[in-house]
């Protein structure tokens, strides 16, 4: 029997499930895959070789939490370990008992540095996800020591400056992975959507991984540039004092994300991994605006794609028509698409397979499988 790969799925936002799919579909078919998630909506259906395994959430209480434990301090090495926690015993346990049973190949961790340290300690070799943000504590380098290997999903012109030496020498870097297939050309993704072939279109999108833009400052942006119909897709915050024009738009959460993006003329966006895939294979103007992440890891994606020229970005909404003004300017006169387009790499999802499953015959080459029935949790 061929060893099986596990994949831990963290839940917020869909950018770690939309890449995961991209990943998994591109392994051999006869690669047993077996993802563990606390969210079962994130997954269309599965073909057999790929199980999905629900857990309890590692990081939302349900009330069964022993609260005079709440206040241990957590170790160093750790990001998110309370005490006390029923429902992270389940989780830990559930994975425990298939690492035991299954003998695995590897684990693909996205993202827990507990998950990453777990598959060290029981014993099965881990890639990490590697991600932006401020990541120089001792948690996330006990992650990163102990893998095999690290996948960042972006290209390497938006590698971060500090990765350097043997942490550089373990990353592979996939751009574009986990990204919409194609999109639209701007005429048919207007007529599709039903929108002025001529005017000015400003998109502005947020992802599913936090509560989006406020609205007044886009207001204050839509009034300094009447002639243009600006957009909104994704989560935003309703302000009580925010004076929205005419030529602004809420359209929530859809599902043509491509078809806006190819239609608008601008995007302004935060800079979650799949929005940025998105934009980039786009070639769009993009003012880049950086959410609240943990370790600054929007802010520091963002700073990356201003230094490769691939984005204006600012550290919020602009707060006057004059800033806005000048935000547009400079995002429309600097733009250059080119550079955009080449972050996202040719066939991603086949690459990251490739080196996978290179990995696996590098470090099992001589150490096949038994077969053995696997009793899944």
């Amino acid at each position: 029997m061929t060893r099986p790969i596990g994949y831990f799925v963290h839940h917020q936002g869909r950018g770690h499930a939309e890449r995961c799919l991209a990943i998994v579909s591109a392994l051999p078919v006869t690669r047993p895959v077996v993802i563990f998630c606390a969210r079962a909506d994130l997954f269309p259906a599965l073909p057999p070789h790929i199980r999905l395994v629900i857990i309890p959430s590692l990081f939302e209480a349900t009330g069964e939490e022993n609260v005079a434990l709440a206040d241990i301090p957590t170790p160093r090495t750790l990001h998110c370990a309370p005490l006390g926690w029923p429902g992270i015993r389940k989780a830990m346990g559930q994975i425990v008992t298939w690492f035991a049973e299954a003998d695995p190949a590897l684990m693909i961790c996205d993202v827990s540095a507990e998950i990453a340290q777990l598959s060290r300690l029981c014993s099965v070799p881990h890639i990490k996800v590697l991600q932006h943000g401020d990541r120089s504590d001792e948690g996330h380098h006990a992650a990163y020591d102990g893998a095999i290997g690290l996948l960042a999903p972006f290209s390497e012109r938006l590698a971060q400056p500090e990765w350097q030496g043997e942490l550089r020498d373990r990353i592979f870097y996939a751009g574009g992975l986990g990204k919409a297939d194609s999109l639209p050309e701007r005429e048919i993704a207007r007529q599709r959507l039903g929108l002025d072939a001529h005017r000015e279109i400003i998109l502005v999108m947020t992802g599913s991984g936090g509560t989006g833009f406020t609205v007044a400052p886009i207001a204050v942006g839509a009034r300094s540039r009447p002639a243009a119909l600006w957009i909104t897709i994704g989560p935003m915050t309703r302000d009580w004092h925010a004076t929205e024009p005419g030529n602004l738009v809420h359209h929530g959460w859809i599902e043509q994300v491509a078809d806006y993006i190819a239609a608008a003329d601008c995007v302004i966006a935060s800079t979650g991994n799949t929005t940025c895939q998105q934009i980039l294979a786009a070639g769009k103007p993009w003012l880049a605006i950086p959410e609240w992440r943990y370790f600054d890891e929007q802010h520091r994606k963002a700073a990356c794609l201003a230094a490769a020229g691939m984005a204006i970005t600012r550290p919020h909404l602009p707060s006057s028509a004059l800033a806005w003004n000048c935000a547009l300017a400079e995002t429309y006169s600097r733009h250059d698409p080119e550079t955009q387009r080449a972050a996202i790499d040719d066939l991603p999802s086949e690459r990251t397979a490739l080196w996978i499953e290179e990995l696996i015959e590098h470090f099992w080459n001589d150490h096949p499988n038994p077969v053995r029935e696997v009793t899944l949790p």
